[in-house]
């Protein structure tokens, strides 16, 4: 059989089990132990001061009534930075690759923003859709332009995710295949590729952290506007 760059975005399985599904219970493995401590030890130390200053950072923009959605959008965070990591892993895939998750993700939680809007305060949020002093002849185009760009909001969010790694893995898929198959030929050229490959996966690593919070933070904006 034949295989493709894109076979990486297929769940590999063993014994009719997905490899990813096994690879999700390694961060089971952080979880602290029942104690009648808080903090244990310096690793659920780390893991609150983590959670503490994402929390933070997401929940400085809001009021408090916006507070309200702390857990969902750490919880949120969480979970995409997880996947993501994961899936740089050998033998697993990133769910996160497929456009169908990350729209799942993305239009329930758009939704919740701009209903929590119209019910919270109407006005102000069918405001946005007319910038304030706007010519009459232009009323009807710019009320057009930001309603398409209000309801494209959810599909920029899955894409920009979907794309950025998936692009990430096709690089390295590319890089890696060439420095195996440049290996017997030239080795200095597929040591330096190696090289490029080692730098690749740490920025691979860094993008899978950055867009996981761009994810979560693009939806704290959204809340933002609507209370």
């Amino acid at each position: 059989m034949i295989l493709t760059f894109f076979d990486q975005f297929s769940s590999p399985y063993l014994l009719g089990i997905p490899l990813i599904l096994l690879s999700m219970l390694f961060p089971t493995l952080l979880l602290p132990t029942p104690n009648n401590r808080w903090i244990t030890n310096r690793l659920s130390t780390l893991q609150l001061w983590l959670i503490n200053t994402i929390t933070k950072q997401l929940m400085t923009p809001l009021n408090k009534p916006g507070h309200t959605w702390a857990l969902i959008l750490t919880s949120l965070m969480t979970l995409l930075l997880t996947i993501n990591l994961l899936g740089l892993l050998p033998y697993t895939f990133t769910p996160t690759t497929q456009l169908s998750m990350n729209m799942a993700l993305a239009f329930p939680l758009w939704l919740a923003t701009l209903l929590t809007g119209l019910r919270n305060q109407p006005t102000t949020s069918l405001g946005h859709l007319l910038p304030e002093g706007t010519p009459t002849p232009l009323i009807p185009a710019l009320i057009m332009i930001e309603t398409i760009s209000l309801f494209i909001r959810p599909l920029a969010l899955g894409v920009r995710l979907t794309a950025n790694l998936t692009a990430g893995h096709l690089l390295i898929q590319l890089i890696s295949t060439a420095t195996i198959t440049l290996l017997p030929i030239m080795p200095t050229v597929s040591s330096l590729t190696a090289m490029i490959l080692l730098l690749l996966t740490i920025l691979e690593i860094a993008v899978a952290m950055i867009q996981a919070y761009v994810f979560v933070l693009l939806l704290s904006l959204y809340l933002q506007e609507n209370i």
